[in-house]
C-alpha cells in the first residue's frame, strides 16, 4: 500500500532526529574516550616524575570519565604499588586484565606484581602469556621479569636462562644486566660480574644494589681501594638505603 505524501513527510523528522541522536551519542562517546586518554597520559607523565599525588588525581579522573580504561587501571595499580597499598594495586591490576585480557603490558605488569607478592605460579602464567605471542615487540621486559620470578623461586639457572634470552634480544637492557651482575657475583664469577656492571653503567646509573655488589666483588678480588671508592659513592649517593645502613652498622 502506497503511503500518502503527508504520512511520508511526518516520518522524515523522526528519521532525522534518530540519526542526529546517534551521531551525537557517537561524538560524545569519542569525546569522553579522548578526554580519558588525555588524563591517562598526564597521569603517566606525573607518575614517571614520581609526583604521585597529582598522578593519582589525573588517573582517577581518567577512570571517572571512562571506568573501562584498562591502561588507567594498570597505571593506577603501579602507583598504589609505590604507595605500598598492595591490596588496592591488585584490584586495579585484576580489573585491567578483566577489561583487556590480551594486553601484553598488563600481562607483564600484573605477572611481575604477583611474583613480587609471592604468587609465583599465577605470575609466571601471565608472564608466559606475554612471552608466547610474536606480537610482543619488547619480550625482553617479560623475560627479565620471569627471570626475577625464578630467582625468587630459588631457581638461579632458570633465571639466568631468562636473563640471557632478554639480553640476546636487547643487549643494553639495564634491568637484565643488573640481574646478571648479581647472579655472577653470587656464583663466584667475579670478573664476569665486573663486566656486566660495566655494560650496565654504559646505559644506566648506579643503584644501591649495583654498588653493594660492586663493593663485595672488589673486596673478593682484593681491590680494596676500588671497594672503598664504591663504598664512599654508596654512602654519598644513597645515604638512607638499606645497603648504606649495613655499611654504617659495620663501621667502627
Amino acid at each position: 500500500m502506497l503511503l500518502k505524501p503527508t504520512n511520508i513527510l511526518n516520518r522524515i523528522p523522526l528519521v532525522l532526529l534518530t540519526a542526529s541522536l546517534l551521531a551525537c551519542s557517537a561524538t560524545t562517546e569519542k569525546q569522553s574516550s579522548d578526554s580519558s586518554e588525555v588524563y591517562l597520559q598526564l597521569g603517566v607523565r606525573y607518575l614517571s616524575m614520581n609526583r604521585l599525588e597529582i598522578a593519582k588525581e589525573n588517573l582517577e579522573h581518567a577512570l571517572k570519565i571512562d571506568s573501562h580504561n584498562a591502561q588507567a587501571h594498570d597505571a593506577l595499580a603501579f602507583l598504589y604499588e609505590k604507595l605500598n597499598k598492595f591490596d588496592v594495586a591488585k584490584e586495579h591490576y585484576q580489573t585491567a586484565l578483566d577489561i583487556a585480557p590480551e594486553d601484553l603490558n598488563i600481562q607483564n605488569n600484573y605477572g611481575r606484581f604477583l611474583c613480587d607478592r609471592g604468587e609465583f605460579e599465577k605470575g609466571m602464567v601471565l608472564l608466559s602469556q606475554a612471552l608466547s605471542t610474536p606480537l610482543n615487540e619488547q619480550q625482553w621486559r617479560a623475560l627479565t621479569n620471569a627471570g626475577r620470578c625464578q630467582l625468587a623461586m630459588k631457581q638461579p639457572q632458570k633465571a639466568e636462562d631468562y636473563f640471557r634470552q632478554a639480553l640476546q634480544l636487547n643487549g643494553s637492557y639495564a634491568p637484565a644486566l643488573q640481574e646478571m651482575q648479581k647472579i655472577c657475583y653470587l656464583r663466584g664469577d667475579l670478573w664476569p660480574a665486573k663486566g656486566f656492571l660495566q655494560r650496565y653503567l654504559s646505559v644506566a646509573n648506579h643503584t644501591p644494589q649495583t654498588l653493594w655488589i660492586a663493593i663485595q666483588t672488589e673486596r673478593a678480588l682484593g681491590n680494596q681501594k676500588q671497594a672503598g671508592d664504591y663504598q664512599k659513592l654508596l654512602l654519598e649517593t644513597f645515604p638512607v638505603s638499606e645497603e648504606a645502613k649495613l655499611i654504617k652498622s659495620a663501621l667502627p
